[in-house]
């Protein structure tokens, strides 16, 4: 908020609205110590933290200059520097996510070409399905936190600087340049824009921010979007994360995060506890994410309610990502990852995991219908007597034509689970080819 009302003073100077020397003396008080705390009771009485700043800001400025003072908060509303404010927090919080991100899909990148082919058991609702790659699971990763960069750099690029004076029309400016007699009021015979338009692209300059086409009190497409961006980002965090959280089971162990958290009461834990923060996030800003699309419906030129009902959730949601983000650039950087255990869970259903490409090769002998029959009576005493789907359908074929065509070799091949990966390692350097920001860059 200081930032924010030394900015408009400064802006207001560059366009003859206010004297330099005002503008330095705000832009000095605007850096020493506030009370926020202080600033965070009175703030009651008004509704918003900014009439108790513009208070003591005031003092700060008439200690140094007493004429300056005259100039701090001219012509603004509450809402012009909170939400500019508001604003520039998302602009520096969003800077670190990006780089956590960008970290995060750098070391995915890693992941997935040092696993293109290593073969693991795809999952679908809970149960093995057919063969995939460890490789393909972490492109599918890098891919979703690359999604999430893109949106969350198109926001940070478009976090507009706010200023519309008391009902969105810039009119008190106008009125203290009429006063002063200063002609900058008047627009331009040639069509130049007005005092209006000149003063929200300095304000924006001065700020860091983009320049709104209009103010935008109750046009909450920069929060809306904001929202929306966090909220995907967290969801594909939290994809990455229940999938480490699955694979780090004991029972299935095929990963584990580079060093995992102890616990109070058992000492041969080490829990997937960056995930666990990762899950948690992802569960709560959709939440937050819901508020912030609410307070779309904001009435007249300034709502009440509406927007103060932004402040905590966008504040927690920025938070929640933030914490994921950074989580996850950690997880990523020291995932274990056991290509041994994939192989033994591959075998752990006795040659089911292979159905998908037997049917396809007996259809081609016997008929739909008839592969299906016999894979049926072998996939079920495979399941239930616990004999290797080899066996049984060797016995399953025993008196049957096709047998001839499937000759033990063959049979064993189509039983491999580690020689029936699909495209999967085509589509690990298809998703590859896509490239992340450097996250040494500033966003």
């Amino acid at each position: 908020m200081l930032d924010a009302e030394a900015a408009l003073t400064r802006a207001q100077a560059a366009l003859g609205l206010a004297p330099k020397a005002a503008a330095a003396a705000v832009t000095a008080a605007a850096t020493a110590p506030f009370d926020a705390g202080d600033l965070a009771l009175r703030a009651r009485s008004a509704g918003n933290p900014v009439v108790p700043l513009v208070a003591d800001l005031t003092a700060a400025v008439a200690d140094r200059d007493l004429q300056a003072a005259a100039y701090v908060h001219r012509g603004a509303t509450s809402q012009d520097i909170l939400d500019t404010a508001t604003m520039l927090v998302c602009a520096r919080a969003l800077d670190t996510v990006l780089a956590d991100l960008a970290h995060t899909a750098a070391a995915l990148r890693r992941t997935a070409a040092a696993h293109r082919e290593t073969p693991m058991p795809g999952r679908t609702l809970t149960q093995h399905a057919v063969p995939t790659t460890f490789g393909l699971k972490a492109a599918g990763w890098r891919a979703l936190v690359l999604d999430a960069h893109d949106r969350l750099t198109a926001v940070r690029a478009a976090l507009p600087a706010q200023l519309g004076g008391a009902a969105g029309t810039l009119a008190a400016f106008h009125a203290f340049a009429e006063a002063d007699g200063v002609e900058a009021h008047r627009t331009e015979a040639d069509g130049a824009p007005d005092l209006g338009g000149r003063l929200l692209a300095a304000y924006a300059a001065e700020t860091g921010l983009t320049e709104p086409a209009l103010p935008w009190h109750t046009l909450r497409t920069p929060v809306a979007d904001l929202a929306g961006a966090l909220a995907f980002a967290a969801g594909a965090l939290g994809k990455m994360a229940a999938d480490v959280l699955t694979l780090s089971r004991t029972e299935i162990g095929e990963v584990a995060e580079g060093s995992g958290g102890g616990s109070s009461a058992m000492p041969h834990k080490a829990n997937p506890v960056r995930a666990t923060l990762i899950a948690a996030a992802a569960r709560q800003v959709p939440a937050q994410a819901a508020v912030l699309y609410g307070a779309l419906a904001a009435e007249d030129e300034r709502p009440a309610g509406a927007w103060h009902a932004e402040w905590q959730p966008l504040r927690e949601a920025l938070r929640l990502v933030g914490g994921a983000a950074r989580d996850a650039a950690e997880l990523t950087a020291g995932l274990r990852v056991f290509p041994g255990r994939m192989r033994q869970n591959l075998a752990a259903t006795g040659g089911l995991i292979t159905t998908e490409r037997l049917a396809a090769a007996l259809t081609a002998l016997t008929g739909r219908g008839e592969a299906r029959r016999i894979l049926d009576a072998a996939a079920r005493r495979t399941a239930e007597d616990g004999v290797d789907l080899y066996d049984a359908l060797r016995a399953a074929l025993a008196d049957h034509p096709a047998a001839a065509a499937l000759p033990e070799e063959r049979l064993r091949r189509l039983l491999d689970p580690t020689d029936y990966p699909g495209s999967a390692a085509r589509l690990v350097d298809r998703a590859l080819a896509r490239p992340e920001s450097d996250p040494q860059e500033p966003a």
